[in-house]
Protein backbone atom coordinates (compact mmCIF):
# COMPACT_ATOMS: atom_id res chain seq x y z
CA UNK A 1 0.00 0.00 0.00
CA UNK A 2 1.00 3.60 -0.47
CA UNK A 3 1.14 4.13 3.31
CA UNK A 4 3.67 1.34 3.61
CA UNK A 5 5.79 2.94 0.89
CA UNK A 6 5.79 6.22 2.78
CA UNK A 7 6.73 4.45 6.03
CA UNK A 8 9.66 2.64 4.39
CA UNK A 9 10.93 5.80 2.74
CA UNK A 10 10.73 7.97 5.87
CA UNK A 11 12.30 5.33 8.13
CA UNK A 12 15.12 4.45 5.71
CA UNK A 13 15.99 8.07 5.02
CA UNK A 14 16.06 8.90 8.72
CA UNK A 15 18.32 5.93 9.44
CA UNK A 16 20.68 6.98 6.67
CA UNK A 17 20.92 10.46 8.16
CA UNK A 18 21.53 9.12 11.67
CA UNK A 19 24.35 6.92 10.43
CA UNK A 20 25.90 9.88 8.60
CA UNK A 21 25.59 11.89 11.83
CA UNK A 22 27.86 9.40 13.57
CA UNK A 23 25.27 7.40 15.46
CA UNK A 24 26.27 3.77 15.89
CA UNK A 25 24.73 1.31 13.47
CA UNK A 26 22.92 -0.65 16.17
CA UNK A 27 21.53 2.50 17.80
CA UNK A 28 20.38 3.89 14.45
CA UNK A 29 18.66 0.59 13.66
CA UNK A 30 16.85 0.69 17.02
CA UNK A 31 15.77 4.28 16.35
CA UNK A 32 14.46 3.25 12.94
CA UNK A 33 12.53 0.32 14.44
CA UNK A 34 10.92 2.63 16.98
CA UNK A 35 10.06 5.15 14.29
CA UNK A 36 8.54 2.47 12.06
CA UNK A 37 6.39 1.27 14.95
CA UNK A 38 5.00 4.77 15.49
CA UNK A 39 4.39 5.19 11.76
CA UNK A 40 2.59 1.86 11.51
CA UNK A 41 0.39 2.74 14.48
CA UNK A 42 -0.43 6.07 12.85
CA UNK A 43 -1.28 4.33 9.58
CA UNK A 44 -3.54 1.89 11.40
CA UNK A 45 -5.41 4.85 12.91
CA UNK A 46 -5.80 6.37 9.45
CA UNK A 47 -3.20 9.09 10.00
CA UNK A 48 -0.47 10.12 7.56
CA UNK A 49 3.27 9.83 8.36
CA UNK A 50 3.31 13.60 8.80
CA UNK A 51 1.35 13.14 12.04
CA UNK A 52 4.50 11.50 13.47
CA UNK A 53 7.41 13.28 11.80
CA UNK A 54 5.72 16.58 10.99
CA UNK A 55 5.87 18.42 7.69
CA UNK A 56 9.67 18.30 7.54
CA UNK A 57 11.32 14.89 7.85
CA UNK A 58 14.75 16.51 7.88
CA UNK A 59 14.01 18.57 10.99
CA UNK A 60 12.57 15.50 12.71
CA UNK A 61 15.66 13.39 12.01
CA UNK A 62 18.02 16.18 13.06
CA UNK A 63 16.20 16.80 16.34
CA UNK A 64 16.21 13.11 17.20
CA UNK A 65 19.94 12.91 16.43
CA UNK A 66 20.52 15.91 18.70
CA UNK A 67 18.54 14.16 21.42
CA UNK A 68 21.20 11.44 21.53
CA UNK A 69 23.66 13.98 22.93
CA UNK A 70 25.09 15.45 19.73
CA UNK A 71 25.37 19.19 19.23
CA UNK A 72 23.42 20.78 16.41
CA UNK A 73 26.64 22.45 15.26
CA UNK A 74 28.31 19.07 14.63
CA UNK A 75 25.39 17.48 12.78
CA UNK A 76 25.57 17.34 8.97
CA UNK A 77 22.97 19.08 6.84
CA UNK A 78 20.19 16.83 5.54
CA UNK A 79 20.77 17.85 1.91
CA UNK A 80 24.49 17.25 2.26
CA UNK A 81 23.96 13.66 3.38
CA UNK A 82 21.70 12.80 0.46
CA UNK A 83 23.60 14.80 -2.14
CA UNK A 84 27.17 13.76 -1.31
CA UNK A 85 28.67 11.00 -3.38
CA UNK A 86 31.99 9.31 -2.97
CA UNK A 87 34.73 11.07 -4.90
CA UNK A 88 35.64 9.13 -8.00
CA UNK A 89 39.11 8.38 -9.29
CA UNK A 90 40.34 11.09 -11.64
CA UNK A 91 43.40 10.57 -13.85
CA UNK A 92 43.96 14.32 -14.12
CA UNK A 93 44.17 14.61 -10.34
CA UNK A 94 46.57 11.68 -10.28
CA UNK A 95 48.81 13.21 -12.92
CA UNK A 96 48.90 16.57 -11.14
CA UNK A 97 49.65 15.01 -7.77
CA UNK A 98 52.33 12.71 -9.21
CA UNK A 99 54.04 15.56 -11.07
CA UNK A 100 53.97 17.92 -8.11
CA UNK A 101 55.11 15.27 -5.65
CA UNK A 102 57.83 14.04 -7.99
CA UNK A 103 59.08 17.57 -8.60
CA UNK A 104 59.24 18.31 -4.88
CA UNK A 105 61.04 15.09 -4.00
CA UNK A 106 63.47 15.35 -6.91
CA UNK A 107 64.19 18.95 -5.93
CA UNK A 108 64.88 17.89 -2.38
CA UNK A 109 67.08 15.06 -3.59
CA UNK A 110 69.10 17.44 -5.76
CA UNK A 111 69.46 19.86 -2.89
CA UNK A 112 70.45 17.02 -0.64
CA UNK A 113 73.38 16.12 -2.87
CA UNK A 114 74.74 19.65 -2.64
CA UNK A 115 74.09 20.27 1.04
CA UNK A 116 74.96 16.80 2.22
CA UNK A 117 71.52 16.05 3.53
CA UNK A 118 71.79 12.73 5.37
CA UNK A 119 69.43 9.78 5.59
CA UNK A 120 67.98 10.97 8.88
CA UNK A 121 66.67 14.12 7.19
CA UNK A 122 64.87 11.99 4.61
CA UNK A 123 63.20 10.05 7.39
CA UNK A 124 61.59 13.25 8.64
CA UNK A 125 60.71 14.37 5.13
CA UNK A 126 58.77 11.18 4.45
CA UNK A 127 57.16 11.13 7.91
CA UNK A 128 56.04 14.73 7.39
CA UNK A 129 54.69 13.85 3.93
CA UNK A 130 52.78 10.88 5.36
CA UNK A 131 51.21 13.01 8.08
CA UNK A 132 50.29 15.77 5.62
CA UNK A 133 48.74 13.38 3.10
CA UNK A 134 46.93 11.51 5.87
CA UNK A 135 45.43 14.77 7.11
CA UNK A 136 44.47 15.66 3.53
CA UNK A 137 42.62 12.34 3.27
CA UNK A 138 40.65 13.10 6.42
CA UNK A 139 39.65 16.51 5.02
CA UNK A 140 38.75 15.34 1.50
CA UNK A 141 37.41 11.87 2.47
CA UNK A 142 37.75 10.57 -1.07
CA UNK A 143 40.21 7.66 -0.64
CA UNK A 144 42.57 9.54 -2.97
CA UNK A 145 45.32 10.84 -0.70
CA UNK A 146 45.43 7.73 1.48
CA UNK A 147 47.48 5.62 -1.00
CA UNK A 148 50.09 8.39 -1.24
CA UNK A 149 50.26 8.59 2.53
CA UNK A 150 50.90 4.85 2.54
CA UNK A 151 53.62 5.29 -0.09
CA UNK A 152 55.30 7.92 2.08
CA UNK A 153 55.24 5.54 5.04
CA UNK A 154 56.96 2.84 2.95
CA UNK A 155 59.55 5.37 1.76
CA UNK A 156 60.16 6.42 5.37
CA UNK A 157 60.83 2.80 6.30
CA UNK A 158 63.38 2.59 3.49
CA UNK A 159 65.01 5.78 4.77
CA UNK A 160 65.29 4.24 8.23
CA UNK A 161 67.23 1.27 6.84
CA UNK A 162 69.53 3.51 4.81
CA UNK A 163 68.23 3.05 1.25
CA UNK A 164 69.28 5.72 -1.28
CA UNK A 165 66.86 8.69 -1.77
CA UNK A 166 66.43 7.89 -5.48
CA UNK A 167 65.21 4.39 -4.60
CA UNK A 168 62.94 5.84 -1.93
CA UNK A 169 61.35 8.09 -4.57
CA UNK A 170 60.79 5.23 -7.00
CA UNK A 171 59.25 3.05 -4.29
CA UNK A 172 57.06 5.93 -3.11
CA UNK A 173 55.61 6.51 -6.57
CA UNK A 174 55.20 2.80 -7.37
CA UNK A 175 53.62 1.94 -4.02
CA UNK A 176 51.26 4.92 -4.18
CA UNK A 177 50.08 4.13 -7.71
CA UNK A 178 49.48 0.45 -7.00
CA UNK A 179 47.66 1.22 -3.73
CA UNK A 180 45.56 3.87 -5.46
CA UNK A 181 44.45 1.55 -8.27
CA UNK A 182 43.64 -1.31 -5.88
CA UNK A 183 41.79 0.88 -3.39
CA UNK A 184 39.76 2.70 -6.05
CA UNK A 185 38.69 -0.59 -7.61
CA UNK A 186 37.64 -1.87 -4.21
CA UNK A 187 35.68 1.32 -3.47
CA UNK A 188 34.04 1.29 -6.91
CA UNK A 189 33.00 -2.34 -6.45
CA UNK A 190 31.52 -1.49 -3.05
CA UNK A 191 29.55 1.41 -4.54
CA UNK A 192 28.20 -0.75 -7.36
CA UNK A 193 27.08 -3.59 -5.07
CA UNK A 194 25.57 -1.38 -2.38
CA UNK A 195 21.84 -1.82 -2.09
CA UNK A 196 19.86 1.40 -2.52
CA UNK A 197 18.06 2.71 0.54
CA UNK A 198 15.17 5.04 1.15
CA UNK A 199 13.32 6.28 -1.89
CA UNK A 200 16.08 5.03 -4.17
CA UNK A 201 14.97 1.42 -3.70
CA UNK A 202 11.95 2.00 -5.98
CA UNK A 203 13.71 3.81 -8.79
CA UNK A 204 13.95 1.80 -11.98
CA UNK A 205 11.13 -0.63 -11.23
CA UNK A 206 8.11 -0.94 -13.51
CA UNK A 207 4.40 -0.78 -12.71
CA UNK A 208 1.01 -0.96 -14.43
CA UNK A 209 -1.34 2.04 -14.49
CA UNK A 210 -4.70 1.30 -12.83
CA UNK A 211 -6.02 4.88 -12.83
CA UNK A 212 -5.01 7.42 -15.48
CA UNK A 213 -2.15 9.57 -14.23
CA UNK A 214 -2.82 13.25 -14.76
CA UNK A 215 -0.27 15.69 -13.36
CA UNK A 216 -2.64 18.65 -13.60
CA UNK A 217 -5.50 16.90 -11.82
CA UNK A 218 -3.21 15.30 -9.26
CA UNK A 219 -4.70 11.84 -9.74
CA UNK A 220 -3.30 8.45 -10.67
CA UNK A 221 -2.70 5.01 -9.30
CA UNK A 222 -0.40 2.16 -10.29
CA UNK A 223 0.19 -1.45 -9.33
CA UNK A 224 3.74 -2.64 -8.73
CA UNK A 225 3.93 -6.37 -8.11
CA UNK A 226 1.03 -7.00 -5.69
CA UNK A 227 0.67 -3.51 -4.21
CA UNK A 228 -1.18 -0.39 -5.34
CA UNK A 229 0.29 3.08 -4.94
CA UNK A 230 -0.67 6.62 -5.79
CA UNK A 231 1.39 8.03 -8.63
CA UNK A 232 2.18 11.23 -10.48
CA UNK A 233 4.20 12.19 -13.53
CA UNK A 234 6.21 15.13 -14.81
CA UNK A 235 5.04 14.51 -18.37
CA UNK A 236 1.79 14.11 -20.25
CA UNK A 237 -1.29 12.11 -19.26
CA UNK A 238 -0.62 8.38 -18.95
CA UNK A 239 -3.56 6.15 -19.82
CA UNK A 240 -4.92 3.14 -17.93
CA UNK A 241 -3.15 -0.10 -18.83
CA UNK A 242 0.15 1.59 -19.69
CA UNK A 243 3.41 0.24 -18.35
CA UNK A 244 5.46 2.85 -16.51
CA UNK A 245 8.88 3.11 -14.92
CA UNK A 246 9.41 4.66 -11.49
CA UNK A 247 11.84 7.58 -11.51
CA UNK A 248 11.44 9.02 -8.03
CA UNK A 249 9.33 9.10 -4.86
CA UNK A 250 7.72 12.31 -3.63
CA UNK A 251 6.08 12.01 -0.27
CA UNK A 252 3.62 9.14 -0.61
CA UNK A 253 3.49 9.16 -4.41
CA UNK A 254 5.59 7.39 -7.00
CA UNK A 255 6.85 9.57 -9.84
CA UNK A 256 6.59 7.60 -13.08
CA UNK A 257 7.17 7.90 -16.81
CA UNK A 258 6.09 5.69 -19.73
CA UNK A 259 8.29 2.59 -20.00
CA UNK A 260 10.08 2.23 -23.28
Amino acid sequence: MADRVAIDVVAADCERYWRAAGIKRRTAAEMRAELEQHLIEASTDGRAPESVVGDDTASFAIEWAAATGRSHETLPAWDEVFRTRRRRFNWTDLAILAIVTGAIVIGLATRGEGDGMDTEAWRWIWIGAALFLGFAEIVTAGFFMLPFAGGAVVAALLAFIGVEPAVQLIVFIATSLVALIVLQRFVRHGDETQHPIGANRFVGKTAMVLEAIDRAAGVGRVRMETEEWRATTDGDLIAIGSEVRITDVRGTRLVVEPAE
